[in-house]
Order: C-alpha cells, then sequence, then structure tokens
C-alpha cells in the first residue's frame, strides 16, 4: 500500500531531514517553554524529581520508570497544549465539542500525573526495602 498520493513523490530522507527535524522539535520545545504555564510547571517538577530518582538507592530499572513517569508528563503536557492551540486555531467561538475535546486532553494529563505518583509510591513502598537502603545510607554518611 502506497502512502503518498499518485501525484506526489516519495520523501527522500537524509541526514539534512534528520537535523531539520531535530530542529523542529527544539524549536517546539521552546515554544512550549515560552507560551506554556502549565508545561513549565511540569518541567519544573521534573527538574526537581529527576535528581532525587538517581540518588534514591532504588535498582537501574526503578530509577528508569521512575524518571520515565516524569517524562510521561511532559509528552502528555506537549500534546495537551498542541490539542488546545489546534482547537483554538481552528474553532476560537465556543463549543460544545471543542470542551469536550480539552477536557479530555486535560485528563490526558492529569492521568499522566496519577501515573507518576503510582509509580513512585510502587518504588519507593517501605516493602520494597528502600527505607532500609535510604537509612544504611545515611548512617554511613554520618
Amino acid at each position: 500500500m502506497n502512502a503518498n498520493p499518485p501525484d506526489q513523490a516519495p520523501k527522500r530522507r537524509s541526514v539534512l531531514n534528520f537535523f531539520t527535524s531535530v530542529r523542529y522539535a527544539v524549536e517546539g520545545f521552546f515554544a512550549a517553554l515560552r507560551h506554556e504555564p502549565s508545561f513549565r510547571e511540569g518541567l519544573i517538577f521534573c527538574l526537581l524529581l529527576t535528581p532525587l530518582a538517581i540518588v534514591l538507592p532504588v535498582n537501574a530499572a526503578s530509577t528508569a520508570l521512575m524518571i520515565g513517569s516524569l517524562v510521561l508528563i511532559l509528552v502528555v503536557e506537549l500534546l495537551n497544549s498542541a490539542i488546545e492551540l489546534v482547537i483554538d486555531y481552528v474553532r476560537p467561538e465556543q463549543h460544545p465539542l471543542a470542551k469536550r475535546i480539552k477536557d479530555m486532553a486535560s485528563a490526558a494529563v492529569f492521568l499522566s500525573y496519577i501515573n507518576c505518583f503510582v509509580v513512585w509510591v510502587i518504588m519507593l513502598w517501605p516493602s520494597n526495602k528502600v527505607w532500609e537502603r535510604i537509612e544504611e545510607w545515611l548512617v554511613t554518611r554520618v
């Protein structure tokens, strides 16, 4: 099955295309940083908790899950912001479907925060021996 219409040539990929794509991604990241307060808040949340995830005495898989749950918040927040911008651009007036779309995108962000909370609680649950390792680490430091 050909994804390109018959009158359009297939896209050629090159190193230049890759760097152009990276440039667009970086521009999108900084646009969100400049214009989206919720994205900035999520980024601060991630920047504060990532070092904690790294220094906590948990195994590498747990650390990766904890950091991944933080990054997921940023990804979903970017998608939410993009969806809201598209809705505002296409239909600036109030409409019940536009509200539903925006509410559903916001719910996705909320679920990503809940996911992060659940992952961190599971990784740091007392029966997970993390608290004993933290105590050992603190005792050896003092």
